[in-house]
């Protein structure tokens, strides 16, 4: 169904929930009424409950459909799907790229704690050795 078929759906969805306002309203008057007809009011509360549940069905449906497309399931003229694959990509790139920072400002502290620590080794071997030659 193309975007204007689903318009179209949801504007005949409109118009039946407008006729059962209507046969609600009509009921409701006829209830109000000191000589009530019983048949009329019957026939309006039929009219009503028949609309009622044409006005579930059918946004049940509508409903139905925007949770397919919305869940990224593939669908027919939607590029929804591919649109939040490439987004969900773009986001897994972005987590990668920024473990690998954290990973290399890691590996230099690690260097940077080696260089100190066998330079320290190096003044300390040297400071010993220097000591024995006096």
């Amino acid at each position: 169904m193309t975007a204007i078929d689903k318009i179209q759906a949801l504007d005949l969805i409109e118009r039946e929930l407008i006729l059962c306002l209507q046969s609600a309203g009509a009921a409701l008057m006829e209830l109000s009424k000191e000589k009530t007809s019983q048949k009329a009011t019957e026939t309006n509360v039929n009219q009503f409950l028949k609309s009622l549940s044409n006005v579930e069905t059918k946004l049940s449906e509508q409903i139905n459909y925007l949770t397919q497309v919305s869940t990224g399931q593939p669908h027919e003229g939607s590029g929804y799907a591919s649109a939040k694959v490439l987004q969900m990509a773009w986001h897994r790139i972005q987590h990668v790229k920024s473990r690998i920072k954290d990973l290399e400002e890691c590996k230099m502290r690690y260097i940077q704690a080696n260089r100190m620590q066998s330079n320290r080794v190096g003044q300390n071997t040297s400071s010993s050795t220097a000591g024995v030659m006096l």
